[in-house]
């Protein structure tokens, strides 16, 4: 990987063991590893510094990781991997309705940790080479800006989101099954793609309880609807 190429990640973990654990072996694979402490810590570092991905654990003192995660979302468009030790569904389900990218189970093995890494990274790079304006109705989802504009305003896309969102309008009017979604967008719960689908009609539906585009075929998956 040349100089040019070579990402940049954030690690924010208040675990020493674990934070340089994961520095050593992503260095050990090509990326320029920057590492916080903290919120605090991470957020000073964040305004300096435009990071091409973040690795977050959710457990740690003072500001933990979902609120920062809700905080870093709602002004930037970085990708952000949640570490969690807490292994119900519910708990990771929560992670992703924050606006995380993906999320990884501790313990974990630092090879899936990579794989997710260039997964995220690998679908951003994908985007940018598309058209970045897309429209359907009335609304504008920008890939580039990872953001949708409606009559509701403007509201960000995580990269799991722009995936699923690009996807479905280019191939509007086809069923998307959710172990297809699943795959699309690199989530292995059900649970957790209903979520990211109810997360996408808040952004694009005037009603989201009475979705126009984005709609729900019983027993089937999903369907977005373009006219």
């Amino acid at each position: 990987m040349n100089l040019e190429e070579k990402k940049h990640i954030l690690i924010v973990d208040d675990d020493d063991r674990i934070r340089e654990l994961i520095k050593e072996y992503l260095e050990n694979n090509d990326f320029y590893i920057t590492t916080a402490k903290h919120a605090e810590d991470a957020k000073n570092k964040i305004k300096l510094i435009k990071f091409d991905l973040i690795i977050l654990d959710i457990m740690m003192p003072g500001q933990n990781g979902l609120d920062l995660t809700k905080e870093i979302k709602s002004t930037s468009d970085q990708p952000i991997i949640l570490l969690t030790a807490m292994g119900e569904t519910s708990d990771r389900v929560f992670g992703l309705e924050t606006g995380a990218d993906d999320y990884l189970p501790k313990p974990f093995e630092p090879k899936e940790l990579l794989l997710r890494i260039k997964n995220i990274l690998k679908r951003i790079k994908k985007n940018k080479n598309l058209n970045p304006i897309l429209k359907f109705g009335d609304i504008k989802v920008d890939l580039e800006k990872m953001s949708i504009v409606s009559k509701k305003g403007e509201a960000k896309l995580n990269a799991a989101e722009k995936s699923l969102l690009e996807k479905m309008v280019l191939s509007a009017g086809q069923i998307f099954q959710r172990d297809q979604i699943s795959k699309i967008v690199k989530l292995s719960k059900e649970r957790a793609v209903d979520v990211m689908i109810t997360r996408l009609r808040q952004k694009i539906e005037p009603d989201p309880k009475n979705p126009k585009y984005l709609q729900t075929v019983r027993g089937n998956g999903y369907v977005l609807w373009t006219d």
